[in-house]
């Protein structure tokens, strides 16, 4: 049986965009570059332990008083480190990729939930993106974009997406039709309906895929750490590529303190009862 040519056919696609739509491709970069910059900004405005504080105080609000310390003494853990300039990086990618992720994919999940053609087009979409293993979307991402940390959040998004429009689409079908029937009944507009019925309804599911996305995108910052990302994934690279394996250790441990804090902060409801 002959070779199928898929992948002479993806690196003609690649090549093709890469050359034809340039322009659309540095706007993108050139965006992507000032969201980065401004949520470094805001995060590394305030000294580690304001900062320390106001995540001690969120958690406290969203979760309980463990979580609360736990996230003060985390972060001052990472300081102790050496590691907080390299976190805020992390955390700049981080912020930057999930908020462009929930931005296309909440929508996306509301609209797969009230279209089965669309939902039915997007699943194996989802699937593809899902599943491709992670090193792979490195590569498109580096050739259209260059070496740094705009291809690192593009691949993220990419990589991050798919829980944010599948338990969106999952949390909107799983309202009782009880309550849609009784909002009809009640004269109820389709904007009425979804504020003020499905989305509050379905909100539990919808925190679940933020969490989702939120874990998937520190894990994929990291690996993007082969393309020039920064942040806490270079310490780790480093500390493998050279064989220091304290390097390693400390940056694995800095990854592992945020990804708990970030974790308890966007499932502080539900731990909280």
């Amino acid at each position: 049986m002959p070779r199928l040519p898929i992948g002479a056919g993806f690196e003609g696609l690649v090549d093709y965009l890469r050359v034809s739509w340039r322009g659309l491709f540095s706007a993108i970069r050139a965006f992507i570059e000032v969201l980065i910059d401004a949520a470094e900004t805001v995060i590394s405005f305030p000294p580690f332990w304001v900062f320390a504080i106001i995540i001690a105080a969120i958690a406290y609000k969203r979760s309980s008083k463990g979580i609360a310390i736990f996230s003060l003494l985390g972060i001052f853990f990472v300081e102790g480190l050496n590691l907080w300039p390299a976190t805020v990086s992390t955390l700049s990618l981080i912020f930057t990729a999930t908020a462009i992720a929930l931005i296309i994919g909440i929508p996306l999940g509301i609209l797969s939930a009230k279209s089965d053609p669309l939902n039915a087009v997007l699943r194996p979409i989802l699937d593809l993106m899902q599943t491709m293993p992670a090193f792979v979307y490195l590569i498109p991402a580096v050739l259209f974009f260059r070496i740094g940390q705009v291809p690192a959040v593009i691949s993220t998004i990419i990589f991050a997406m798919p829980p944010a429009v599948r338990l969106t689409n999952l949390g909107i079908r799983q309202v009782p039709k009880e309550l849609i029937e009784a909002g009809e009944s009640f004269g109820s507009l389709w904007h009425q309906m979804l504020f003020k019925i499905q989305l509050p309804l379905a909100m539990p599911t919808i925190m679940a895929g933020v969490n989702q996305c939120i874990m998937l995108s520190l894990s994929m910052v990291v690996i993007a750490s082969m393309i020039g990302a920064g942040g806490l994934g270079s310490v780790v690279l480093t500390g493998v590529s050279t064989l220091k394996v304290g390097m390693a250790f400390e940056g694995g441990l800095a990854v592992v303190v945020i990804a708990i804090i970030l974790d308890r902060l966007t499932q502080g409801k539900s731990l909280k009862k």
